[in-house]
C-alpha cells in the first residue's frame, strides 16, 4: 500500500459463480438488525476465506488481500484459524509471518505505507509487529521514515496518507498486553500534523494541505476523512473533540438517502467502509442519530444491500454484477464494527496461541529497534537503530552507542555519556542531567525510570528516552 486506497478501483477477479447469488433485500425504512449484521458477517467471512490461495497466502503482488486480516479480526475470526482445506500447516498467519520475515519483503523500493500496512495486518493476525522475526521489526521500519525537517510526518509530507497510517498503525497496534507502545510525545506530534491538514469542510484528502489555503479550502474525501478521524481517536482524541466533530459533520453532509456516502469516487462500498470505520474507531454509532436518513437508511444498510448472499462478497458499486475482493474487505470490517485494525481473537484451532512473537535476539543476526529521544524542549527525534546483537538480549547503552552511527534517520543520537561501561546515563546529545531533570527511559509504554546503560533491552522493545523531572 504505497497509498492504501489508490489501486482499489482495480477490482480483483473472483469466480463468476460467487457473483451470481442474488442480493439480500432489506426491510424498507429500517436499520440493519443484529441478526442481519450477524448474517452479513458470517457470509462475509466465508467469502474472504475463499480468497485464500492454495498455499495459504493472501499477500501478493499489486493490491494485497492481506487487508482481509483486519476484517477477520473485527468479525471475530482468528487468522490462524483460516487454512485452505483445513490444512493448519498452511494457516494464513504462519504463511504471512514467513512472508514478511523475508529480506525481500515488501519490495526493493519500499515506502512507509508498506510497513504500516504490515503493522496493521500483522497485529490483527496475532503477530506482534515489533517481533515478527529476529530480523523484522515493523515498528522500527515505520520509525525509519520519520521526517526530521517536518517533525510529525512519516514519509514525504506531500503524501499525507503516510502520516495518517503511521498514527493508525503505531497507535492501533497495541502491545500483547493491550497497552500503547509509543510515547505520548510521538503521538502528540502526529496528532498535530493531522489536525493541521483538516480541510475547512471538516474532511481530509490523501495529499498534504497544511499551510496551503487553496488545498485547505478544497473538498475533503470521504475515504481519507474516515481514516484521519480514526487516527485521531486511536491516538486518544475523544469523539467530543472539535476536529472529530467536524469530521463527523463532514460525513453526515455527504450522506445520501440510501445510506451511501457521496464520495469523490461516486457512491461505492469501499468509501462507505472507510467512512464507517472512522465512525467505529471514534465510538460513533453509524446507525443512529446523524447517520439515520429520512428514508430510514444508514451506511450499514447500504453496505449490506450491496452484499451477495449467501456467497458473502460485496459489490464495489451498486451496478456491479460481481463482488470486489478489496471492497468486500472494507465493507465487512465496517459492518463488523471495526476500525482499521482489531486485536486478534482467541483461536479455536487446538494449541494455536493468540499471539506469536520472536522473544529473543539471535546472536549474529542483524536487528532493528525503534527509538525516540525527547529532550524536554520540544525537540523530538525518532529513528530505527540497526545493530547486530551478540546475545539473546542487549543493553540500553549498546543501543544508544549503535544509534550514533547506525540510525535511520541519522542524528537521533549524536553522543551519550558515559559512552561505555555501566551506570546512569548522564547526558545525551550534549544535554546533561540537572537536578531532578534527568534522562529517563520507557520500554513499550512502561513508566519512565532512570536511564541506566546496563538496562536490559529485549527483542522488539520500543524504547523512549526522555529528559525531565
Amino acid at each position: 500500500m504505497s497509498r492504501p486506497r489508490t489501486s482499489r478501483r482495480l477490482a480483483l477477479a473472483v469466480p463468476a459463480a460467487i457473483g451470481a447469488f442474488a442480493l439480500t433485500a432489506l426491510p424498507a425504512f429500517a436499520t440493519s438488525t443484529p441478526a442481519q449484521i450477524a448474517t452479513s458477517k458470517t457470509n462475509g467471512v466465508a467469502y474472504l476465506k475463499s480468497l485464500q490461495a492454495a498455499d495459504g497466502s493472501y499477500a501478493g503482488s499489486g493490491l494485497s488481500n492481506e487487508w482481509a486480516f483486519s476484517a477477520f479480526a473485527a468479525a471475530g475470526t482468528a487468522v490462524v484459524d483460516v487454512a485452505p482445506g483445513g490444512d493448519t500447516t498452511k494457516n494464513a498467519r504462519t504463511v504471512y509471518r514467513n512472508l514478511i520475515s523475508t529480506s525481500g519483503w515488501p519490495s526493493a523500493t519500499p515506502v512507509v505505507t508498506d510497513y504500516e500496512r504490515g503493522t496493521l495486518n500483522a497485529y490483527a493476525a496475532g503477530i506482534d509487529p515489533a517481533r515478527v522475526s529476529a530480523s523484522r521489526n515493523l515498528i522500527a521500519n515505520v520509525y525509519s521514515y520519520w521526517q526530521t525537517a517536518e517533525t510529525g510526518y512519516f514519509g514525504p509530507s506531500s503524501n499525507f496518507n503516510g502520516t495518517v497510517f503511521a498514527a493508525l498503525s503505531l497507535g492501533g497496534a497495541k502491545t500483547q498486553a493491550g497497552g500503547t507502545r509509543i510515547p505520548q510525545a510521538l503521538t502528540d506530534s502526529m496528532v498535530t500534523r493531522i489536525r493541521a491538514n483538516q480541510h475547512n469542510d471538516g474532511g481530509w484528502t490523501f495529499s498534504k494541505a497544511e499551510g496551503n489555503p487553496t488545498a485547505l479550502a478544497a473538498q475533503g474525501d470521504v475515504d481519507m476523512t474516515g481514516a484521519a478521524m480514526a487516527a485521531l481517536c486511536v491516538s486518544g482524541v475523544p469523539n467530543t473533540d472539535a476536529d472529530v466533530v467536524q469530521a463527523k459533520n463532514f460525513l453526515k453532509g455527504r450522506l445520501a438517502t440510501t445510506g451511501a456516502f457521496n464520495s469523490m469516487y461516486g457512491v461505492n462500498t469501499s468509501s462507505n467502509g472507510w467512512g464507517v470505520a472512522g465512525l467505529n474507531a471514534c465510538g460513533i454509532n453509524p446507525q443512529t442519530g446523524d447517520f439515520l436518513t429520512a428514508s430510514g437508511k444508514t451506511p450499514i444498510d447500504f453496505l449490506i444491500a450491496n452484499q451477495f448472499n449467501p456467497a458473502g462478497g460485496f459489490k464495489y458499486k451498486p451496478a456491479d454484477t460481481s463482488p470486489s475482493a478489496y471492497s468486500s474487505i472494507d465493507a465487512l470490517r465496517a459492518v463488523a464494527g471495526g476500525g482499521f485494525t482489531s486485536a486478534p481473537p482467541v483461536p479455536v484451532t487446538p494449541g494455536a496461541p493468540q499471539w506469536v512473537a520472536q522473544s529473543t535476539f539471535t546472536a549474529g543476526t542483524a536487528a532493528k529497534l525503534a527509538l525516540t529521544v525527547d529532550d524536554g524542549a520540544g525537540n523530538l527525534k525518532v529513528c530505527s537503530v540497526a545493530f547486530t546483537p551478540t546475545g539473546t538480549t542487549t543493553t540500553l547503552g549498546d543501543v544508544l552507542n549503535a544509534a550514533t552511527t547506525s540510525a535511520t534517520p541519522a542524528g537521533c543520537v549524536t553522543s551519550v555519556t558515559p559512552s561505555s561501561g555501566t551506570g546512569t546515563v548522564t547526558a545525551v546529545n550534549g544535554k546533561a542531567n540537572s537536578g531532578s531533570n534527568t534522562w529517563k527511559v520507557s520500554v513499550d509504554g512502561s513508566a519512565f525510570a532512570g536511564a541506566l546503560r546496563e538496562k536490559v533491552i529485549n527483542m522488539g522493545d520500543t524504547i523512549a528516552l526522555r529528559w525531565g523531572a
